[in-house]
């Protein structure tokens, strides 16, 4: 691992403390209150606010490590689009997976449209450096509209019954929401999904590496990997 610009500096705790309080955060669906405790339990006293944060501050330092993996070489992008209630009022949170289950990218949006979905469909080509085999969605138009602006070479399967692998990806931040009881605002949001998603891509298992013992090999791989991001200071 390369150095980062992860700086420890001028922090009490050590970074493995830093780093397990960030990862029990965002891996597990816990309340800030609920790592303090376990923290505590481990004989370190932290305010669940000074978790807080650190989970602002460093989160976003640890998914750029981990952003500098190579993107899915898979091809099929699954996409779908949930509301989220933010202080009364709806948002959609758009997302896509490969066929793994593996989140691409997430978007929060005020609106539910081809301007949205164009957008989603943009920052996955940038990100992804190249366009999928094919893309599924459920039957909502803007899909195809944005689908044939940006990349109208690629095939396009609109169907309820075929994107379930998008539509179940959305019942882990559903738990975190209940937890959470709710995001402050849009930006919180997009910054949360940010790295909650991109811990819970190192850690869950592929889908066709479910036997228990891939499972684990997997499970070592990703800690390994994440103590090497998290211990690389500057």
């Amino acid at each position: 691992m390369k150095n980062s610009t992860i700086s420890y500096k001028r922090h009490r705790f050590p970074q493995q403390v830093i780093a397990h309080a960030v990862w029990l955060y965002f891996r597990f669906p816990l309340s800030l209150r609920l790592v303090e405790e376990m923290l505590l339990e481990r004989g370190i006293v932290v305010s669940y606010e000074t978790i807080r944060r650190w989970g602002w501050k460093f989160g976003p330092a640890y998914v750029k490590q981990l952003r500098r993996r190579r993107p899915s070489q898979r091809d099929v992008w699954h996409l779908d689009e949930v509301v989220v209630s933010i202080a009364g009022r709806k948002h959609w949170l758009w997302r896509a997976v490969d066929q793994d289950g593996y989140v691409l990218d997430e978007l929060v949006h005020s609106r539910r449209d081809t301007k949205a979905a164009r957008r989603l469909l943009i920052r996955l080509l940038k990100k992804q450096g190249m366009p999928p085999k094919r893309i599924i969605t459920d039957k909502l138009r803007s899909y195809g509209a944005a689908k044939r602006d940006v990349m109208p070479a690629v095939e396009h399967r609109s169907h309820k019954g075929l994107n379930n692998r998008a539509e179940n990806s959305h019942l882990p931040l559903r738990k975190r929401e209940r937890t959470m009881q709710g995001f402050r605002s849009a930006g919180s949001l997009q910054r949360f999904i940010s790295i909650f998603s991109a811990l819970r891509n190192l850690f869950v298992t592929p889908h066709h590496k479910r036997s228990a013992l891939a499972t684990h090999i997997h499970r070592v791989l990703a800690i390994a990997y994440w103590k090497a991001v998290t211990s690389a200071a500057a």
